[in-house]
């Protein structure tokens, strides 16, 4: 079985995440979405909060391949997630270079602690979703504006009642 794990803070999940998860779902059996409790982020949603919402968000996604998906929270090293779920890769997605310059050096250093193979694909961003980052989503649902484009109905309501 080829398992896979997409790790990120998912605050909030959007569009292109969607994106990134049901391409990835043609290249592995099954897919554990990793919500990092310490990304080094401030989060807007818990962990809990996170993970409702993007098994939610998932009721309504179609993947196009048969790929069993799991959402779990995490707050340890990523390879010892990893070693937990016996993934063989890390799936990450990259909507410009600097994405890609700091997942490379991510890449690197798993690899130096990991004691097995593992692999990491990237995925380059569908140009439709290139300028989504859940920073902006944040901080334009904060300010009243509309995040509909960029994020599931569920996603939307879930902003309003934080705002």
């Amino acid at each position: 079985m080829r398992c896979a794990v997409y790790p990120g803070s998912f605050d909030p999940v959007t569009f292109g995440h969607l994106d990134i998860i049901q391409r990835a779902s043609k290249l592995a059996d099954r897919i554990v979405i990793g919500i990092a409790a310490h990304s080094g982020k401030t989060p807007l949603f818990t962990v809990a909060e996170r993970i409702d919402l993007l098994n939610d968000v998932l009721k309504d996604t179609t993947l196009p391949g048969k790929c069993e998906v799991v959402v779990e929270g995490f707050d340890t090293l990523l390879i010892h997630f990893m070693n937990k779920h016996k993934a063989q890769m890390v799936v990450r997605g990259v909507r410009q270079y600097s994405d890609f310059e700091y997942e490379a050096q991510m890449s690197a250093l798993n690899a130096k602690l990991s004691n097995r193979d593992i692999e990491t694909v990237f995925l380059a961003a569908n140009p439709e979703y290139q300028s989504i980052a859940s920073r902006f989503i944040k901080q334009v649902a904060q300010l009243g504006g509309d995040v509909s484009p960029f994020v599931p109905p569920q996603i939307v309501a879930a902003l309003e009642k934080k705002s």
